[in-house]
């Protein structure tokens, strides 16, 4: 799990938005782009080329 305190300054780097965890928490999502990113050994991967379309 993310530290608390960087999940309160995490933001999706697409609109700047609110992200939270995905259902199985391996991810976080931005709903308003539908972009998830992933988290890789406990660490967010912030880059919209690596985020998951969740539209499709």
């Amino acid at each position: 799990m993310i530290d608390k305190a960087l999940m309160e300054i995490l933001a999706c780097p697409k609109c700047k938005g609110d992200i939270h965890y995905n259902d199985s928490k391996n991810g976080l999502v931005c709903d308003a782009c539908q972009l998830e990113y992933p988290i890789r050994d406990d660490i967010p991967v912030m880059l919209i080329d690596e985020a998951k379309n969740l539209a499709t």
